[in-house]
């Protein structure tokens, strides 16, 4: 039964490979909170998010088990559920046409993964930008756990302010905040998921939660009507490409670090059966949209149960079955999606996790420390992860080109400059 997993030869056991991936299961399962909470912004039925949620992080992950034999797991990505919802804000959208972006980044994504286009397109795009990007999408999420829970307000004369730090509420995220950091300080298994756990008893004994139940049949998954024509009719082609190039990045990234951990990737520094693994993340972001989350992505938090010892897909055929229990406990996430404190703290310190790339960004150098920064700088203050990443584009070949360092810039980057000044003059956002 466990022969295709290759077990010895991986140096493993059963024991050990579930325990691995009941760790991972730990360090992750705050998704199927955050992410349910996030993307009823945006008007989805809470329920069917959640099922969403768990039906990508299932397929994802089940994929990349089989077909790659990974202890790698898969599930909708934080930053891109926040971006999603102000897309149907901003764009003045239906939830249905943001899906449909999703789709068609996913079906994107499956074809790239078929080609050699996707190594073309990473070795495209500088790391100063690859680094800006991901940390904007960290202030980003960061700054929404600040607005979900008041500790930021709006404000006319400085546009944000601090908020009432004596109401509730706040009381309730800044004591949530608390808790989780020094969870996550003393390098506790699962911090994020406890702190919320914590959080929710502080918010019970307090009054300021009540529970009906705790478990439930699952809802029933529906398959939602996906709008295609939406995204062309409104030019949301920019919102496309930056699913699509944000996935790529996050999950490739992840891969060949969690690789790196564990010791699969070549001597040339490749990573074997990458195209099987690639697929995974795209079939979950594809079917996942069809069902109403967000992108999927290849989760950083599978190199704890490789530091717990997993090493084969076996790990990640557990973290499947631990999602699919996860169903019956649809009634606590219920309870849970109108308080804002429990799931706050979480992307606060989800956007600090975020931030670590600007390390590696050479900021010495002006003409790769700029378009890092104007990205990082207005993803967060524009709500759009798209047009960060626009302008990024925009400004990088215009500075080297300036540099005199015309040559060192891939065509692509060139092209991406071009369809990005196209998009913000004809198809600007609303």
């Amino acid at each position: 039964m466990f022969n295709r997993f290759k077990l010895e030869e991986n140096n493993t056991s059963v024991k050990t490979e579930v325990l691995a991936g009941a760790t991972t299961f730990l360090t992750m399962v705050y998704i199927i909170v955050v992410n349910p909470v996030i993307l009823k912004g945006a008007g989805l039925p809470l329920n069917q998010v959640f099922m969403a949620t768990i039906i990508a992080a299932v397929i994802g992950t089940l994929i990349m088990a089989l077909a790659a034999n990974y202890p790698i797991a898969i599930a909708p990505g934080m930053g891109m559920n926040a971006y999603f919802v102000t897309e149907v804000t901003q764009q003045g959208v239906g939830y249905s046409t943001i899906l449909g972006t999703v789709f068609i980044a996913g079906i994107l994504f499956v074809l790239l993964s078929l080609t050699s286009l996707r190594e073309k397109l990473i070795t495209a795009i500088p790391p100063s930008l690859k680094y800006g990007i991901t940390s904007g999408i960290g202030l980003f999420i960061a700054f929404l756990g600040l607005r979900m829970s008041n500790i930021i307000v709006g404000s006319e004369e400085t546009l944000v302010t601090l908020g009432d730090l004596s109401e509730p509420g706040t009381l309730l995220t800044i004591a949530g905040l608390l808790i989780t950091l020094a969870l996550v300080t003393r390098n506790v298994t699962g911090a994020l998921f406890i702190g919320m756990i914590l959080t929710s008893i502080l918010a019970f004994m307090t009054g300021q939660l009540k529970i009906d139940g705790l478990v439930s049949a699952p809802p029933a998954p529906v398959f939602w009507d996906v709008d295609l024509s939406g995204v062309f009719s409104n030019g949301l082609y920019t919102v496309v490409f930056a699913f699509l190039l944000v996935t790529i990045f996050d999950t490739t990234g992840t891969m060949v670090g969690v690789a790196e951990q564990a010791g699969f990737l070549n001597k040339d520094g490749s990573l074997p059966k990458a195209r099987a693994a690639l697929m995974a993340d795209a079939t979950a972001t594809t079917v996942g949209s069809m069902f109403g989350t967000s992108p999927s992505s290849a989760y950083i938090e599978s190199s704890t149960g490789v530091a717990a010892g997993g090493r084969t897909g076996l790990t990640t055929i557990v973290v499947s079955g631990l999602f699919i229990v996860s169903m019956f406990f649809s009634p606590v996430i219920a309870a849970v999606s109108d308080l804002a404190a429990i799931t706050a703290p979480s992307l606060i310190i989800v956007g600090c996790f975020m931030m670590k790339g600007l390390a590696k960004v050479e900021w010495s150098s002006f003409d790769d420390a700029f378009p890092a920064f104007i990205i990082i700088l207005t993803m967060p203050l524009t709500s759009s992860i798209a047009t960060g990443i626009s302008i990024g584009f925009i400004l990088y070949p215009f500075v080297k080109v300036v540099r005199g360092k015309a040559k060192s810039v891939h065509w692509l980057l060139y092209l991406f400059a071009l369809i990005f000044v196209l998009q913000l003059i004809f198809f600007p956002s609303h």
